[in-house]
């Protein structure tokens, strides 16, 4: 991907600019700067509605889907610009970014027709359901189980099993889950990609509470759960192959807008530095010296690696992408209470940048073990990207 954008381009991002400023100085100026799960959830479907009746929630979308068939380079300002004017969090995110693409590429017209515009008008939420107490990084070991059951066309899909670490299940619509569909099968084998309803007596949510004290990840329990045998996704028993898919799109336009938000976290803690008088400090200038740099890595992996998905390529940057960006914010927030010192152990009641700081070193502790831990990620890059032999494996 070229590093610079025509002039129809910039026109682009000076209206989405013009656009989000008047949003989040006007009548949503309450959520700026919002976590995706903080803020009052009714204010929060206000700003996915909002996205939606303006074109900027799925612009990447074909117009008939409710998007606006932007180019790849357009996709890339909107992230830049919604993050650089401290837009919220995506309460959409799963369903924008996540299961509405592997719909696009995957799902049938009639599920395209169902699915995708009230996702784009903001109107239905999602929430993902792979990880399972025994199938985390280590995907293919699910065991949550579906069997089709009922006569003729009234047939459905009746799932039981437990996924956990799931965000979103508190306030999703929809879940898209990955089952184990055929009896007897193992690993990749026989797996399903379901399209499964939140809101009904088979489905118990229950939050699990972090060290932040929030709550962002749930145990979702599926107890003859049901849904419509034709919300399986790609034919059944290609469960996998769909899922692979899904998570391709996870390193897609969105890791540019990941980058703004670290922009900020950065800058923070150079003003918290600043504040206190540690930037004239070697060791700690230093420290944010190779934070910055390792920043401007990122954003031209992340353009090499989407110019590659353009081209239909999986480019070696996305493999070792994620291990990267995790073990550099896992840093930045051990810069970050350094930086503080005596008041980073305190995270109520005080200025912007001394609650934020404090915050991003507890969750980012995570980054390095959800979405395949850093051990599984040089696996990953070992077998794949470098074609080295396969790890041995029980079974």
């Amino acid at each position: 991907m070229k590093l610079g954008f025509t002039a129809k381009e910039e026109r682009l991002r000076a209206e989405a600019a013009a656009w989000l400023h008047a949003q989040l100085s006007g009548p949503f100026r309450d959520l700026r700067g919002l976590a995706k799960y903080s803020g009052e959830l009714a204010r929060r479907r206000e700003w996915e509605r909002a996205l939606g009746a303006a074109g900027w929630s799925c612009i990447g979308w074909p117009e008939g889907y409710g998007g606006r068939g932007a180019s790849l380079a357009e996709q890339v300002i909107f992230a830049e610009e919604y993050a650089r004017a401290g837009a919220p969090g995506r309460l959409g995110y799963m369903g924008v970014e996540l299961a509405g693409p592997t719909i696009l590429a995957c799902g049938t017209e009639a599920q395209k027709r169902r699915f995708l515009p009230p996702i784009a008008r903001g109107e239905e939420l999602w929430c993902q359901g792979y990880s399972e107490p025994n199938a985390g990084s280590d995907l293919a070991s699910v065991r949550t189980r579906a069997v089709l059951r009922g006569p003729g066309s009234g047939k459905e899909w009746v799932v039981n099993g437990q996924k956990t670490w799931t965000s979103f299940a508190q306030f999703a619509d929809w879940a898209f889950v990955l089952c184990r569909t055929e009896e007897g099968s193992r690993g990749h084998q026989g797996l399903s990609y379901l399209l499964i309803p939140m809101h009904q007596a088979g489905v118990t949510v229950r939050p699990i509470r972090q060290m932040t004290g929030g709550a962002e990840f749930n145990d979702t329990f599926f107890a003859d759960a049901r849904t419509a045998a034709d919300n399986v996704v790609g034919a059944p028993g290609d469960g996998w192959k769909v899922a692979m898919a899904t998570l391709s799109f996870e390193r897609g336009v969105s890791t540019l807008a990941q980058q703004m938000s670290f922009a900020n976290e950065l800058r923070a803690i150079l003003s918290a530095a600043e504040a206190n008088g540690l930037i004239r400090d070697p060791e700690i200038r230093q420290r944010l010296a190779h934070a910055h740099i390792g920043l401007r890595l990122m954003r031209y992996s992340a353009l090499r690696m989407l110019a590659s998905a353009e081209a239909g390529r999986l480019s070696n940057e996305a493999y070792t992408y994620k291990i990267f960006w995790a073990s550099w914010r896992k840093k930045l927030g051990v810069l970050a209470l350094d930086v503080l010192g005596p008041r980073g152990e305190i995270a109520a009641d005080a200025p912007y940048e001394w609650d934020l700081l404090p915050r991003l070193f507890l969750s980012s502790r995570a980054d390095t073990i959800y979405g395949g831990t850093n051990q599984i990620q040089r696996n990953i890059i070992a077998e794949r990207a470098l074609g080295l032999p396969r790890e041995s494996r029980p079974g």
